[in-house]
């Protein structure tokens, strides 16, 4: 593990003896992957896998950091069926989880470290969730940590005089333009996949961003209020 890294390791046991592992280190101050050796090739360049809505520069940045990030995990998975089930175990610096699930089920969850801390402007936006990395999240959990992540967010935001967003509006936005890559990077996917492991990893990260979306949208918190009747 680099130094002053925090470590995220994904394994995939199969049912016939097959293992993939990924190991993923993360600057801890910064919260971007730490990998100088991505390999560079024509379909990583930022010409060629631009998102409609991605805000970077192509003559400062050749390659999309979303792309490398993403070309070696959706290479080892490319010939890899969604429903296969498999023994996965995560093990961060805190604790380790093992489910036996879906290889789409785990392969989602380690998307869900890599898009955001790959660089990119627009998935960066959930980097700070990276810290406190949950595998396998419900969509329910995941709306919690979202919600509190982003409030907590505006509550810094209050502390330093600036003007806090408590109506959650800007985190609409957010997740609109994340829903855009989400897509644009599910048509990219089927240029190295034969099979669909990789493509329905992404689904699923977009079934999430709905859930979060529709509940800004319609701005109905229920099904999560009961939870907090003792804070009234």
């Amino acid at each position: 593990m680099s130094s002053g890294a925090l470590n995220i390791s994904y394994r995939f046991w199969f049912e016939n003896g097959k293992e993939i592992l990924f190991d993923v280190d993360i600057d801890a101050e910064t919260l971007l992957i730490v990998n100088d050796n991505f390999k560079k090739d024509d379909w990583a360049k930022l010409k060629s896998f631009r998102c409609p809505n991605c805000p970077l520069d192509e003559k400062a940045h050749e390659y999309c950091p979303l792309a490398l990030s993403l070309r070696e995990i959706l290479l080892k998975f490319s010939d890899v069926q969604s429903t296969e089930i498999t023994d996965i175990f995560v093990k961060t610096e805190a604790r380790t989880y093992h489910q036996k699930e879906a290889v789409q089920r785990g392969l989602s969850s380690l998307l869900g470290v890599v898009m955001p801390t790959s660089g990119c402007p627009v998935v960066g936006k959930l980097k700070p969730m990276v810290k406190f990395h949950l595998p396998f999240a419900t969509s329910d959990e995941t709306e919690f940590r979202v919600f509190s992540t982003y409030l907590f967010a505006q509550y810094l935001k209050y502390k330093k005089g600036e003007t806090p967003d408590w109506e959650m509006a800007k985190l609409q936005k957010i997740y609109d333009e994340i829903s855009k890559v989400n897509h644009h990077v599910v048509t990219k996917i089927r240029e190295l996949s034969s099979k669909d492991a990789n493509l329905n990893a992404v689904v699923i990260l977009e079934t999430f961003s709905g859930f979060v979306s529709m509940s800004l949208s319609d701005k109905d918190f229920s099904h999560l209020e009961s939870y907090f009747e003792g804070f009234e």
